[in-house]
């Protein structure tokens, strides 16, 4: 019923920028809220940004200054512009969704993209 794709991840120096990029489809009635989230190996997955549909961000202590998200709700899309890399940086990046589906609008669904490679090298 819902996809949320992800593109953008890769290799890059630390010091270095990347922009991740997820959009989302199919049967969705609204977006409340879009974030990112990011696992390293043998690490539990972590919160990195949120957006609200109104604005609202919030980010981890580790990005603050350097990452920023931001959401397209016409696109259904949200960005991740991550600066100044680092190396602890490095993990796969999960997109996540709260949302309301077409045809069930009284509930809340959580979706995740399939994860991009974020690779920084010191």
């Amino acid at each position: 019923q819902v996809q949320l794709v992800e593109s953008g991840g890769g290799l890059v120096q630390a010091g270095g920028s990347l922009r991740l990029s997820c959009a989302a489809s199919g049967s969705i009635f609204n977006i409340n809220a879009m974030g990112w989230y990011r696992q390293a190996p043998g690490k539990q997955r972590e919160l990195v940004a949120a957006i609200t549909s109104g604005g609202t961000t919030n980010y981890a202590d580790s990005v603050k200054g350097r990452f920023t998200i931001s959401r397209d709700n016409a696109k259904n899309t949200v960005y991740l512009q991550m600066n100044s890399l680092k190396s602890e940086d490095t993990a796969v990046y999960y997109c996540n969704a709260n949302l309301n589906l077409r045809g069930s609008t009284s509930y809340a669904y959580i979706y995740w993209g399939q994860g991009t490679q974020v690779t920084v090298s010191s």
